[in-house]
This record gives C-alpha cells, sequence and structure tokens, in this order.
C-alpha cells in the first residue's frame, strides 16, 4: 500500500470520508477549548454529565417526529440545559456538591433516555442516538457542527479573560457580581450545545471524548494556557483524522476509533509528557492544571 493510499485517498476517492472529516474537525475545533476550561475549572466530570443529560431530550424530539434533527436538536438543548439548571438549583439551595447534584441527575436522564427510546424505536435508533453516524453525515447536520462551533469560537474570543480569572480565582465570579453568573451559565450552555451538535457525529455518549481527552493529553505538554488551548485543537483534529483512516482500513467503527485515537495520545501524555508526566517526574512540573 502506498503513502497516497493509506492516507488521501481515502478523502480523495470517497465523498462520506470527506464529509465525516469535515464534520469530526469542525467539532473538535469548538469542543477542545472548552475542554481545556473544564479542566482547569475541575468540571470535567460535569461534561460527561451534561453529554449523558441531553439524551432523554433527544429521545424525545425522535419519539415525536422520527430522525428529525431540528426536533432532536431542540429536545437536546432544553434537557442539557435544564439538567445544569437543577443541578446548579439544588447545589445552591441544600448541602449537596454540584458534582453530586450533577452525577444523579445524568443517571436519572441516562435512564429515562433509554427508556423513551425503547418506546418506539429499534435496536439500531438506539445505537444510532447513543454512538452516532459520523460515516453518514448529512447537510443538515454539517451546518449543525459549523454553526454551534462558529457561535462557541466566537463567544470564547469575547469572554476569554473573564474566564482565566474566574479560573484563576474561584471567587472572582462572587466579587464582580453578575458578570461571573452569566459567564458560569453561558459557558454551561455553550457545552450543551457542542454536545447536541456532538450527538450527530460521535453519539450522546461519545461526543464528551472529543471535548475532554485532548485537553486532558495537551496539559502535559503545555505550561500555558494559550498552548493547551492551541494543542488540544491539534490534537482533537489529529485524533479525527487518524481514528477515521483506522475505521476506513481496518473496517471498525468510525466514532469509537476516533475516541481510542485520541485515549491513545491521552495515555502517552500521562507517560512521557514534560509537565508531570510519569517518566519525567524529576523535572518541573506547570501548576496550571491543578488550578482551583
Amino acid at each position: 500500500m502506498t503513502l497516497y493510499e493509506a492516507l488521501l485517498s481515502p478523502f480523495l476517492d470517497f465523498g462520506f470520508m470527506r464529509r465525516a472529516l469535515a464534520g469530526s474537525l469542525t467539532l473538535a475545533a469548538a469542543c477542545a477549548p472548552l475542554g481545556v476550561f473544564l479542566v482547569l475549572r475541575r468540571m470535567s466530570l460535569m461534561g460527561d454529565a451534561l453529554a449523558h443529560a441531553i439524551l432523554p431530550g433527544v429521545a424525545a424530539g425522535f419519539l415525536v417526529s422520527g430522525l428529525s434533527l431540528g426536533a432532536m436538536l431542540a429536545g437536546g438543548l432544553a434537557s442539557g440545559l435544564a439538567v445544569a439548571l437543577l443541578a446548579g438549583f439544588v447545589a445552591r439551595r441544600t448541602p449537596l456538591r454540584e458534582d453530586a447534584s450533577f452525577a444523579a441527575f445524568y443517571l436519572i436522564s441516562l435512564g429515562l433516555g433509554v427508556l423513551l427510546v425503547s418506546l418506539r424505536g429499534s435496536s439500531m435508533d438506539l445505537l444510532h442516538l447513543l454512538f452516532g453516524t459520523v460515516l453518514g453525515l448529512d447537510d443538515d447536520a454539517l451546518y449543525l457542527v459549523a454553526v454551534s462551533a462558529t457561535i462557541t469560537l466566537l463567544a470564547l474570543a469575547a469572554c476569554y479573560r473573564l474566564l482565566v480569572a474566574e479560573c484563576m480565582d474561584p471567587g472572582f465570579a462572587r466579587a464582580v457580581g453578575a458578570a461571573g453568573g452569566w459567564a458560569h451559565m453561558g459557558f454551561l450552555c455553550l457545552v450543551v450545545l457542542n454536545l447536541v451538535a456532538g450527538f450527530q457525529v460521535l453519539g450522546t455518549l461519545m461526543a464528551v471524548g472529543l471535548m475532554m481527552l485532548p485537553p486532558a493529553a495537551a496539559r502535559f505538554w503545555c505550561a500555558t494556557l494559550d498552548r493547551q488551548l492551541a494543542l488540544s485543537m491539534a490534537l482533537g483534529m489529529s485524533a479525527c483524522v487518524l481514528g477515521l483512516l483506522l475505521s476506513f482500513h481496518l473496517n471498525v467503527p468510525a466514532s469509537a476509533a476516533i475516541i481510542l485515537t485520541a485515549g491513545l495520545f491521552y495515555a502517552l501524555s500521562v507517560a512521557a509528557g514534560p509537565q508531570g508526566g510519569l517518566l519525567r517526574r524529576r523535572g518541573p512540573s506547570s501548576t496550571l492544571g491543578d488550578l482551583p
């Protein structure tokens, strides 16, 4: 097999591979920066919780309109934002911590979502919602991912200083009053938006993988936030390209191949990364990833 056949031919000769590449690269470009801030804010598990939280809304949209992207988008946004608001409300009004509150709601959401799909759909419909159809993306799905990525990157650019300051000082949001609270809720809305956009690509269960694995890997290589943002995007996009190629040549599920490739990057980073990697523990490491 020549280099052309291995690396270029799948994307040049097959339209479905080009569409999968475009959708996954766009999703990675938006999800990776969000994941960096989730890691810095110690909210990594909340990303996973919100990924499960959109499932009942997506399933409700499926029950009403079948595989209608608009209905499933609206339902996913509604259920994801509802869980984010309810978990925050419970955490502020009761002794339960926010992470425990998110965990409780995401378990309820996951069970409810699977139940709703089973009422009308088949096992294939359930697999479609849980694990995505990156090799079968249509124009509507590509437009949705592109719009959500554009909104996310513009919003992060506009609120960058506020988000960084909040990572540096957890009391900053309380000090600035409403601005900090709006920034926090806006950030959660961006997370939900990208998870909803990503369910068509990687499914509701694995879309969070592109949001968390590349940023976690970048943490072991870069000591500054701007470099972590850039490297996490590069790692996420690289995982998409290599995962799609592995899927094409080995005939394995594309979404799983993308996430496992990102997981391999993470494992290598944990082992050999200069910023606290297991093989480099004797050297100095950054404390950026340990910020409150």
